[in-house]
């Protein structure tokens, strides 16, 4: 029995430093993160991280298929469509991390300890809801994070080929499918400070010369914007920009990486504020400038005239499509980690070893599935559609459904939807709305246009959607494709 008591106590010791919970022991570790240049620029868990993690999270490669996503659609209703899902996306990433405190707060009762080990969103469903839960979580949000790392090897294969074409595709494919293979070396979300500032400082700099190139070069010689005029093609921009809020499927571990995650509540919203300042004025010039061009061009920098501004461009999206297929991978890693029973290693070297069997997959379906934008859509409505909409609004629902559970609640309903009935409301319209539009048109529109690419272009395709060789004859050629 005393030797229990002495666990207990020591277990509780440990629980009260971990630097997610208040107390002198967090303000000194973070006054030292702040001193240290090691930890500067490598170990951050500020609310700052936090915000510069999300925000550069969610805008990677979307920023250039979002003008051909209002090519299908238009541009008011690339514009509304923008905001309404940013402000959905926020609402559920609120909702992620209310479960993730109430979950915490569960296990610290219990005298649990996080020390070694990093808390993922398919553990929270599975503490608060049960096994069943857990698998699903499991299984949508691997999937997810699986092809949202294909596609941003797809999209630096995509991007390079601008600046060098000597070499196709599926070639560059290959090469920066082993230059993405080094993010087995960074260690966890903590580690990201630096990369997710320079990260978003990219897409800053990539969504603004989108805007202002589209604005100088001015409208091409008969444009014509002629959206939305098929179902399949508007659901299909639609589920796009389902997908370009849907960064959601590392919340947890980037709420775990933090000092105190209780205050990332509002930092998901805040990250979606600053995001619409970069995506709806680059789609929106790009689009009124190239108008129905972008119906055959899935990369906005296709279109755009070769110079150093444009590469400059290329290759900062480049290095930001890398850092953005770590913060995809590292989840994935965690998961394999937990699975072979390697997570609590200590050797750095050690733990990307046994992380290597989860790069190979991921490379192997991004040389079979070589489609930029067609790609977004399916996976935003097969996968982001769940992962980040209806499961969290679901679980949401069924921790607080009892009386008891919402009296005690470890985070009470916000100051702006006070009433439990008017947030069951809310959520309620989220599932229903996301499992309708969302994954009911979007799933046939982008499938359908998935599987129209497989026939056009064929799987492993070697060059998707590049230059055509030039004909024969001097005869005019219909929209070669690029």
């Amino acid at each position: 029995m005393l030797a229990q008591k002495q666990a207990e106590e020591a277990a509780v010791a440990n629980f009260s430093t971990e630097p997610d919970y208040e107390g002198k022991e967090e303000e000194r570790q973070e006054e030292h993160s702040m001193l240290s240049v090691k930890s500067l620029l490598w170990h951050g868990g500020s609310v700052w991280d936090a915000w510069f993690s999300c925000a550069s999270n969610q805008v990677a490669q979307v920023l250039l298929t979002l003008p051909y996503s209002f090519s299908q659609m238009g541009m008011l209703s690339g514009i509304l469509l923008q905001v309404f899902y940013g402000m959905l996306g926020s609402w559920t990433a609120y909702l992620i991390s209310v479960l993730y405190i109430e979950y915490r707060s569960r296990k610290e009762k219990e005298n649990v300890s996080f020390k070694n080990h990093v808390i993922q969103w398919f553990e929270v469903l599975d503490g608060l809801l049960g096994p069943y839960w857990k698998a699903v979580g499991l299984g949508f949000n691997c999937t997810f994070l699986l092809f949202g790392s294909v596609i941003q090897l797809i999209a630096c294969a995509s991007n390079i080929y601008y600046i060098n074409n000597r070499l196709d595709k599926r070639t560059w494919t290959y090469i920066f499918g082993a230059c993405c293979a080094t993010t087995v070396f960074i260690p966890s979300f903590h580690n990201y400070r630096i990369w997710s500032f320079l990260g978003l400082g990219m897409t800053t700099y990539t969504a603004w010369y989108l805007t202002i190139a589209a604005l100088v070069n001015g409208q091409v010689e008969g444009v014509e914007h002629s959206g939305p005029n098929r179902l399949v093609l508007y659901f299909t921009g639609a589920t796009n920009i389902l997908y370009t809020f849907g960064g959601h499927a590392v919340t947890v571990e980037i709420m775990h990486a933090m000092w105190k995650p209780q205050k990332f509540k509002y930092i998901y919203l805040i990250a979606t504020l600053y995001v619409f300042t970069l995506t709806i004025p680059s789609a929106s010039a790009v689009y009124w400038a190239f108008g129905d061009q972008l119906l055959n061009h899935s990369n906005a920098f296709s279109l755009l005239p070769k110079s150093g501004f444009r590469d400059a461009a290329v290759i900062l999206m480049l290095i930001h499509q890398f850092i953005t297929f770590g913060f995809a991978c590292t989840p994935l890693y965690f998961v394999w980690e937990k699975v072979i029973g390697m997570h609590d290693t200590k050797s750095i070297c050690l733990r990307a070893l046994a992380r290597l069997p989860v790069v190979i997959p991921i490379w192997f379906l991004a040389i079979i599935f070589p489609f930029f934008g067609p790609i977004n859509s399916a996976v935003g409505a097969l996968l982001v559609s769940f992962t980040v909409y209806i499961i969290p609004a679901l679980a949401h629902m069924l921790t607080y459904r009892k009386a008891s559970s919402r009296q005690n609640a470890a985070e009470k309903p916000p100051y702006f939807l006070p009433s439990w009935t008017a947030m069951y409301a809310l959520n309620a319209f989220v599932v229903v709305w996301v499992l309708v539009v969302g994954f009911g048109f979007g799933g046939w529109a982008s499938m359908t246009n998935f599987v129209r690419q497989v026939d056009t272009f064929g799987l492993f395709a070697k060059c998707y959607q590049c230059k055509s060789p030039p004909p024969v004859a001097a005869s005019p050629v219909a929209h070669p494709h690029h």
